[in-house]
């Protein structure tokens, strides 16, 4: 925690500040004139330097015709941004520059290597110890040292382009050099290639030899176990026995269900003829031709007895000749009806002799079928062997084709080309003379500028008094004396209060609270005596002119209504050990004077003291800080600010006070349900902490009160709003309630060191 001070000493006169420019111009201009013209002959003098730039794509050069079949996707170089900055790793190796550096003989030149030119200046620093000698160092490492300096490889962005720029004194050697690296890079990749190649070609030939015998002897295995398994292969590509057996489970199907349809028949007869039931509802006794001509009979019989029936008595002859032959014809039907039953059975047992011969096959041929298939097991592992290593063999066979044919002819595509070979530059890339002169001309200004600024403000010509400071301490405001009560009147309970109140009948004046209102105002020039001078550590209040009216009508008497001043009221909270006292204002922001006054009271007993203001125009904490700009309360529930951050000390007094912030209030008010705990950890660093809630209600303080709480209603004027306000929150809780005034309170004389008194 930290104490802001109310206001800056001095301030900054930016216009005075400024104008120093135009004072010192001729110095800025001459020194940025002098400083330009130095930089033009050294870039002047300076060594030309020349770049020459070589392009080289990183792309895939087989062609559709000569690429291997066996080449798919995954053969293909890599091609990715990880690809090419590989290829530009490569590209800068130290073994394709040491081939470059060979073959153009850039050892041999000064440029390259500096031991073989060297001034006498580095020759003195040399043997003095402050260089070291280049002779130590090897030759070709001084020439790749330097090449390393002037070169840059770089891969362009987004595409598959490798840029390779080298720079130098001799303009076509800054385009041979880069030109030599692309081939070098190009060769390199081809002879990686090749090595590739026959590496692949050599290990090919004896590998095909090894196979061929492996696949030759793998053949022969599965050869020799079919004979010797007697694994006979018939029709699907299947096992004979498995064949065998497959057909033979058909037969036997279709046996069982031609015996279990002829039993089902002879079974239908012979319910038939046993019920002696009419056998026309079976269809195998239908389907008989000699049952079908004598039904034809015997309904040509019925249909004579029928026609005779109409001349003729039931015991003529004739009809009961015709009547005794349709008798024997139905005898007839059920002989047939019982042969064809003993055929239908005779047919069932056959049926059933077919089916326990094909029972016996098949249980013969399922445990051979069950061999067959244990050897087909082993067979089929002879036979996957001998396959794959016929494709391998052939495989590899293809490769070694391929890697014969590239090697023989020698054709071994590089997946790079050069797309824009290096051209003999015409132009100094450096030194750029424009340029720099005019950069040296902007930066010399800029830095004079600079330094004339900070030497002005250094001097402190460019400073100024600032507007409302004050360069003396200011100990004391003076504040008028209102006659304070009997003693004999304070009553800490609040139900007299109010007994006391219904029995007045008229209250203060408006002039015994203006006394206070007067106090809480901040000093301003006008208010400060012009013969005060001589004597700054006492600022006191002009005196008001005497009206006509004041002075006619006496000063209005003090209210008695039992309410308690500010010493008694910080003396109650001492003695009873509360931690916490809540102050409700109903009067508005002049009666929050009472928390701040109480609270300096208590701090100046020796307690650590803390005032929270949750007024909404922070009028309890403005006059302890002198500004309304601090971070506060709603900063702490907006999550904004931390303890350390909204915690500030009183301008007046060793109490501490949290203001009500600068943060949104509606976004602070969603936290609200913060404040217990909020109030609880206050009250575990402080010994007390005093509450200034304004015209709050029972409702609004509840989530402040705790464990010993004091509530305190502040008052000026004893009128019906303080009367009930004091009432409600008496029906809503707080029986204890203590009303406190700040009328005819005096601040002390000694205000804390360093600090303003209240004003």
């Amino acid at each position: 925690m930290s104490v802001q001070s109310a206001a800056a000493d001095v301030d900054v006169d930016l216009r005075q500040l400024f104008a120093s420019l135009a004072r010192n111009w001729l110095r800025i201009l001459v020194v940025a004139l002098v400083v330009t013209g130095a930089a033009f002959a050294l870039a002047s003098l300076a060594t030309r330097h020349y770049k020459a730039q070589t392009q080289v794509e990183i792309a895939p050069r087989e062609s559709v015709y000569t690429r291997p079949a066996s080449n798919g996707d995954t053969d293909r170089p890599i091609l990715d941004e990880q690809g090419v900055a590989t290829q530009v790793q490569i590209i800068s190796s130290n073994e394709i520059l040491k081939r470059v550096a060979q073959k153009l003989g850039l050892e041999k030149l000064p440029e390259f290597d500096e031991a073989l030119d060297m001034s006498a200046l580095n020759r003195a620093l040399v043997l003095v110890g402050l260089k070291s000698d280049p002779m130590e160092i090897p030759t070709e490492e001084r020439v790749l040292k330097k090449m390393r300096e002037k070169l840059n490889v770089y891969g362009v962005e987004k595409t598959r382009i490798i840029a390779i720029e080298f720079s130098s004194e001799d303009p076509k050697l800054a385009a041979a050099i880069p030109d030599a690296i692309a081939a070098a890079y190009i060769a390199g990749q081809g002879a990686a290639k090749l090595e590739s190649n026959n590496a692949a070609a050599d290990f090919l030939a004896p590998e095909i030899a090894d196979l061929q015998r492996q696949v030759k002897d793998a053949e022969a295995k599965v050869a020799t176990y079919r004979a010797q398994s007697d694994l006979l292969m018939g029709g699907n590509n299947s096992v004979l026995a498995t064949q065998q057996l497959s057909e033979l489970s058909s037969e036997l199907t279709r046996v069982r269900a031609n015996r279990a349809s002829a039993e089902a028949t002879a079974n239908s007869v012979r319910q038939a003829l046993q019920g002696g039931g009419s056998l026309d509802a079976v269809p195998e006794v239908l389907s008989s031709d000699l049952i079908q001509r004598l039904r034809e009979r015997q309904v040509e019989l019925r249909a004579n007895i029928a026609d005779l029936s109409t001349t003729l008595l039931d015991n003529h002859p004739r009809i009961r000749a015709l009547k005794s032959q349709l008798a024997d014809l139905d005898g007839q039907i059920r002989n047939e009806a019982q042969k064809l039953m003993k055929g239908l059975m005779t047919q069932a047992q056959t049926a059933q002799a077919r089916e326990n011969q094909l029972v016996a096959d098949v249980n013969t041929l399922k445990a051979a079928s069950a061999r067959a298939g244990e050897q087909q097991v082993e067979l089929d592992a002879l036979q996957r062997d001998a396959t794959a290593k016929r494709q391998q063999l052939e495989s590899y066979q293809t490769n070694y084709l391929a890697a014969a044919s590239r090697k023989d002819r020698n054709y071994l595509p590089v997946d790079a080309r050069v797309v824009s070979p290096a051209q003999v530059p015409s132009e100094a890339y450096f030194p750029k003379i424009g340029p720099i002169v005019g950069a040296a001309f902007a930066a010399s200004l800029l830095i004079m500028a600079i330094v004339t600024l900070l030497k002005e403000l250094f001097s402190g010509r460019a400073m100024r008094p600032a507007t409302g400071s004050r360069f003396e301490r200011i100990d004391e405001v003076a504040m008028p004396h209102v006659a304070r009560a009997p003693d004999s009147v304070a009553m800490p309970v609040v139900r007299q209060e109010v007994d006391v109140i219904d029995e007045m009948g008229e209250y203060p004046a408006e002039a015994a609270v203006e006394p206070y209102r007067a106090a809480m105002r901040y000093p301003t020039a006008e208010t400060v005596a012009p013969d005060m001078a001589g004597t700054p550590d006492m600022v006191a209040m002009p005196e008001a002119a005497p009206t006509e009216k004041a002075a006619v009508e006496p000063e209005p008497a003090r209210s008695t209504l039992g309410e308690i001043d500010v010493e008694k009221a910080a003396e109650k909270l001492i003695a009873s050990g509360a931690a916490r006292a809540i102050f409700v204002s109903p009067e508005g922001d002049e009666a929050a004077a009472s928390a701040v006054l109480v609270a300096r009271e208590v701090s100046d007993a020796g307690l650590r003291v803390l005032l929270l203001d949750l007024t909404a125009s922070g009028a309890a904490s403005r006059p302890m800080l002198d500004s309304g700009l601090f971070p506060g309360i709603t900063n702490l529930l907006a999550s904004e600010a931390q303890f350390s951050d909204v915690i500030h000390a009183d301008l007046y007094s060793d109490c501490h006070v949290i203001p009500v912030g600068t943060a949104d209030p509606v976004r602070a008010m969603r936290a609200a349900d913060r404040l217990p705990i909020i109030m609880q950890s206050l009250t575990t660093a402080y010994d007390l902490v005093v509450v200034e809630c304004g015209p709050a209600d029972a409702q609004g303080i509840g989530r402040l009160a705790g464990d010993a709480t004091e509530v305190f209603l502040s008052m000026l004027e004893p009128d019906d709003e303080v009367t009930q306000a004091a009432v409600k929150l008496i029906e809503s809780g707080y029986p204890d309630l203590t009303l406190v005034t700040p009328l005819g309170h005096e601040p002390p004389r000694n205000p804390v060191p360093g600090r303003r008194s209240a004003a």
